[in-house]
């Protein structure tokens, strides 16, 4: 009989890493759906592509109709499914392991772990928990080794994402080389410069917030978002090799991934939390007061999608 240990199955593995066609879904470790011993009902995922709820901050007119718009933030992503137990075999071993299997995986657990699903093509994830499961020790499991049972995920942030993390690097800002006197023809206009510049392609419908690493040599690290003007700067002193990690949706930012230093920002700084890119192109500038050629900016982020 095949091991029974809960490791292969509530281990947070990537995203979609086992996932191999349309309708399966991916669990932590587990994996459901087409060509597995777990279908998913007839009625698909409830909660997958639906929009979340939301809280909203309109205030109504007070001598007048209707009120005034407000900011609207959406609630945790709540997803459901019917999962059918199929085992291969027609002996106890393989219901009683495939059952111990979806036991162990849908366990009241208090760290979130992906939730991916690949539909016509397209794998997205959420970080969730199990917030319910009912499985049903009716006729048909005991005399057959078939069981339905109800699973609900609750995803604190309801944001659907990308499995594939994205990367952009750049430098910080290097003058250009310019033109060797005497002029030769044909000129050499010199290398191209390194201009701190980079972009950042939300593909999704939702913002997403990226992690930001400045590495050092640099002093008064500065990243700017020229759409919204957001603007993140630390007023501190970067060696050469010093990490400053800058994690937006978590609010933190640590040096060499194990002090805080949130505490040293400006006062003309963003807060972490709102710094996001919205849907479309994100153009960043990185710009330390001073700073080596070493000096860099390496910026992750992955699509999100309501």
């Amino acid at each position: 009989m095949a091991d029974l240990s809960t490791t292969a199955y509530t281990d947070d593995v990537p995203p979609g890493s086992l996932i191999t066609r349309d309708g399966q879904m991916q669990w932590a470790g587990l994996l459901l759906g087409p060509g597995t011993p777990y279908e998913i009902g007839s009625d698909g995922l409830t909660g997958w592509e639906d929009l979340p709820e939301y809280d909203t901050t309109d205030a109504d007119h007070p001598t007048s109709h209707g009120a005034w718009p407000g900011a609207r933030y959406a609630k945790p992503r709540k997803v459901g499914a019917t999962v059918w137990t199929l085992p291969a075999a027609d002996d106890s071993d393989s219901m009683l392991g495939a059952i111990r299997a979806l036991r162990q995986a849908l366990l009241l657990g208090d760290q979130e772990r992906w939730l991916a699903v690949r539909l016509h093509g397209e794998t997205l994830a959420v970080r969730a928990r199990v917030g319910q499961r009912v499985l049903a020790a009716d006729r048909t499991y005991t005399t057959q080794g078939v069981s339905k049972a109800s699973v609900q995920w609750y995803a604190t942030d309801p944001r659907r994402y990308a499995v594939d993390e994205q990367t952009a690097v750049t430098g910080a800002p290097q003058p250009e080389s310019g033109l060797t006197w005497p002029l030769v023809w044909p000129l050499y206009w010199g290398e191209t410069a390194v201009t701190g510049d980079v972009g950042a392609d939300n593909l999704g419908s939702a913002p997403t917030h990226p992690q930001l690493t400045v590495t050092g040599p640099c002093t008064n690290p500065t990243v700017t978002e020229r759409g919204s003007g957001r603007r993140l700067r630390y007023e501190i002193r970067l060696a050469t090799g010093d990490e400053l990690v800058v994690d937006t949706a978590a609010g933190t930012v640590t040096l060499n991934g194990t002090a805080s230093r949130r505490h040293t920002a400006a006062a003309d700084s963003s807060p972490e939390e709102l710094f996001a890119f919205e849907p479309g192109r994100a153009q960043l500038a990185f710009r330390p007061d001073t700073y080596d050629t070493g000096a860099r900016l390496t910026v992750r982020w992955r699509s999100a999608d309501w």
